[in-house]
């Protein structure tokens, strides 16, 4: 056991351990001035107490490396070691307490030795780090930062210290307590689970295998996830799909290849995950350059550990690409998605969606969701092919719904995928003709068109042409 497992330390016996070590798999240093400001806050409002938490941080004992790898408390540890490199830079020489300075001075090396040893990939780090330690900087220069708040942050501030031995422990420890905690995003638990999930063989590749997860904003991400993969997937289900959380994360959790037995639902994942690291591991990939992507598709059991940010960076990417594609005007020529050109038809219902008048609407954008769902899926089971014919299927099937309702709700959304669920259709389909014979039933004109100042005209006239509209 690690003499700190289970320990309440003061802050500058925290800036002293020669060991500290943020694991380059880390997410980025979020934390603004907001925050920086608020922790400021919290000390000065309770300065005056014997003793003051400032919570709970997560080491790995990295034995190998002899490093306490921080799991969980990167953003409140960093903070710390800006505003104690504040005070050394601009309070340290004009000191009076004599204990004041001496423990300063005593923290200059351990401090410095830690900001130069740490690596940070990402430029939010960079801005962040450097706007807040400009900030720390103003706020101890101010004359109400007095040598007793420099005592309290040094020696009554306290945090509680846990120190594992097993990596996937420490994991285990961040997911439960942040689930159960501070309200983290659904992705950042799975982030905290797949880590702990990488097998023995593969941990030097955390780092870059979560190297394009990390160069995302956090928003990218969350909407990656909870606008396109989980009603995907649970859609694919016949699951209603309307708000991803944490009580959904499950759904992103699949099979430990170095855990789960032998059995026959495996051995397709098995044989793929081992048949692509060897293909891209010979050495005639030095002489052809060719390498093997790991085939993804938005419906399989998800493999835990490394794959899962390939796959996350896989889908990032191509739903970036899809999406930019559908809304790229190119004048008067036929537009292209994924380097294929679309004809007339499907070239026009892109570039309607793209400029009718209500498309901002609450309602239209989430008709909008179901229609570039349903393409996404598409392409991933069928690629580019009979791509024209299925935008024109799939926005038929999707806009429908906005037709047929005075207003469209989140509920409205969900219902109409599952009351004539295309997603199963395109799960079950075996070539494009099984997902372009899906029978659709016409609209009739109910005047819901310009409802409460809502102008569908341009919809409609799309409708008319299809013959779908009478």
């Amino acid at each position: 056991m690690h003499e700190l497992d289970k320990t309440v330390i003061s802050v500058s016996k925290l800036l002293t351990q020669p060991t500290l070590s943020i694991p380059l798999y880390q997410r980025p240093y979020k934390w603004s001035q907001e925050n920086l400001s608020a922790l400021l806050n919290d000390l000065r409002v309770y300065r005056n107490k014997s003793a003051y938490r400032l919570g709970t941080i997560v080491f790995h004992n990295n034995t190998l490396d002899s490093r306490l790898d921080i799991v969980d408390g990167q953003q409140r540890t960093l903070t710390l070691f800006l505003l104690v490199k504040a005070l050394l830079e601009d309070r340290l020489s004009n000191l009076k307490r004599e204990d004041i300075r001496k423990q300063l001075n005593d923290l200059i090396i351990p401090i410095n030795q830690f900001l130069v040893g740490q690596h940070f990939n990402s430029d939010i780090s960079h801005q962040n780090l450097h706007q807040n330690y400009m900030a720390a900087r103003r706020a101890v220069s101010r004359s109400d930062y007095t040598e007793d708040d420099i005592d309290f942050l040094l020696n009554r501030c306290q945090l509680v210290i846990f120190v594992l031995k097993d990596e996937s422990e420490a994991f285990q420890f961040f997911d439960s307590q942040n689930a159960r905690g501070r309200d983290l995003d659904p992705h950042d638990l799975l982030k905290a689970f797949h880590l702990r999930e990488f097998s023995q063989a593969e941990l030097k590749l955390k780092a870059h295998s979560v190297s394009h997860w990390e160069s995302l904003e956090s928003t990218v991400l969350a909407q990656l996830f909870a606008k396109y993969l989980f009603r995907i997937r649970n859609w694919a289900q016949g699951k209603s799909a309307q708000q991803f959380s944490k009580a959904q994360v499950n759904l992103f959790k699949g099979v430990n290849l170095e855990k789960i037995g032998f059995y026959p639902y495996v051995e397709q994942l098995r044989i793929a995950h081992h048949f692509v690291d060897d293909y891209n591991g010979q050495y005639h990939r030095n002489i052809d350059h060719q390498t093997m992507k790991f085939p993804f598709h938005l419906d399989q059991k998800v493999i835990n550990g490394r794959r899962f940010f390939e796959m996350t960076t896989y889908y990032q990417q191509l739903i970036a690409d899809i999406v930019d594609d559908e809304r790229h005007e190119r004048g008067n020529q036929k537009l292209r998605l994924l380097n294929t050109e679309l004809d007339d038809t499907a070239s026009n219902i892109l570039h309607t969606l793209n400029t009718y008048g209500s498309r901002n609407r609450t309602g239209d954008k989430y008709i909008r969701i179901i229609f570039d769902c349903a393409l996404i899926f598409y392409i991933d089971k069928f690629g580019t092919q009979e791509l024209s014919p299925a935008i024109e299927k799939l926005f038929v099937w999707a806009y429908t719904c906005r037709l047929r309702m005075q207003a469209v709700q989140l509920a409205t959304m969900d219902n109409h995928v599952l009351d004539n669920n295309v997603f199963e259709y395109i799960k079950q389909a075996i070539k494009p003709s099984d997902v372009l014979i899906l029978p659709l039933g016409t609209v009739k004109d109910s005047k819901n068109s310009k409802i409460n100042g809502t102008k569908l005209d341009e919809i409609e006239t799309l409708f008319k042409r299809l013959k779908y509209y009478e």
